[in-house]
Formats: C-alpha cells, structure tokens, sequence
C-alpha cells in the first residue's frame, strides 16, 4: 500500500493562498527555473500548467519535483479547489485519478471519461484513494481537507515546499487543525532556488 503524502507549497509563515485564495508569487519558481520537468525518458509529460513552455524549474528541485510527481497515484483534493481549478479540466497534474471530498456531486456532464471520484468523508476518500493508487503516492493537498485527514491520523509525511515569501494571513498550509501534531525531524531537505523542499515523517 502506498505512501499518503499531505503536500503543498507554502510561504513561510504557513499560508497557502491569501483570503482570495490567490498564491500570489507562490509558484513562481515552478516557472523561474532552466530546467524543464519531463518524464524520465525525456518526453513532455507533467505538464497541465497552460503555459508554452510548461514547468521549468532549478536544477537542485528538478529531479525531487520529477520523482515525487512520478510516484504519485491518486491526488486528494477538497472542493474548493477543485471549483478553483475546475479539476485541472479533468488532466491532473500528477497521478492518474483524483477523489475530491465534498458533499456535493461531480458537476454533471463533467469531463465523464476522467477517472475523479467524489466522496464526502475524509476518512472514506483516503481508503478510495488507496485502492485507486496501489502501490504509488497517495497525495493529499493541503489546507481544510488536508488537515482533517491529518487530524485523523491518516497521514504518513508531510511535504512543503517553503517559499521566501510572508503572507500575515489567508488559508492555513494545515487548515484549522486543532491540538498539537508531532512530527519526525525532517528526513529530506532540498535547496532549491526560490523554494526550500522539506519532507517529515509524522510521528505515530
């Protein structure tokens, strides 16, 4: 059974959006780079960005951006993002399913031949998400959901990607989270430019 990796990017003091749900100059180093995210046998792939050029970042992150995508499953989302993003128009930017949590349906006639299931339980979309995923990463994006699926102990690593940047207030990387998790001291640590990878275990 697969890893459940809860991941965002992050400023440094813990925001993923503003109150808009804006991420300002969040992921401008997913663009700033010189090196271009391919799949390893060097055909475009990863690439859902909208953009000509697609993902191009440092070296120092290209090949932790690459791994992490390429073991990536199934992607766990809530339906705020989804509504943001329109599902990524059904592409993920990883894996090859997506469960979003949410009370409400998928939208109907909505891009039918995506494998996206919704679910309205935390717990009963990380079980949907691991029999989708088998083997491979079960990713889990942060804020509201992600935190409650980490509430419930449902998590194995937590993966940010700090960027030097202070927000003052917005949505929480852990959403509202209540009590204290701990943490395993960080078993990856990546400088990047821009951004500083980090992966923990979480402590059982």
């Amino acid at each position: 059974m697969g890893t459940v990796i809860m991941h965002n990017v992050m400023s440094v003091d813990g925001f993923i959006a503003d109150k808009n749900d804006d991420v300002g100059p969040l992921h401008e180093w997913y663009f700033s780079g010189d090196t271009p995210i391919t799949e390893p046998a060097g055909e475009p792939g990863f690439d859902h960005s909208g953009t000509e050029s697609g993902f191009k970042v440092s070296r120092a992150s290209a090949d932790y951006v690459r791994d992490t995508w390429a073991s990536i499953g199934t992607i766990v989302m809530g339906r705020n993002l989804f509504d943001l993003v329109n599902g990524w128009e059904g592409q993920p930017p990883a894996g090859d399913h997506v469960v979003v949590v949410s009370h409400r349906p998928k939208p109907e006639g909505w891009h039918p031949e995506a494998s996206y299931h919704f679910v309205d339980d935390p717990a009963a979309a990380i079980a949907k998400a691991r029999e989708l995923a088998g083997d491979r990463t079960v990713a889990v994006n942060a804020g509201q959901v992600g935190g409650q699926i980490l509430a419930a102990g449902l998590v194995d690593e937590v993966a940010i990607d700090v960027v030097p940047v202070i927000f003052g207030s917005g949505k929480r990387f852990f959403g509202d989270i209540d009590g204290q998790q701990l943490l395993e001291d960080p078993h990856l640590v990546i400088q990047g430019e821009r951004v500083l990878h980090l992966r923990f275990k979480v402590r059982r």
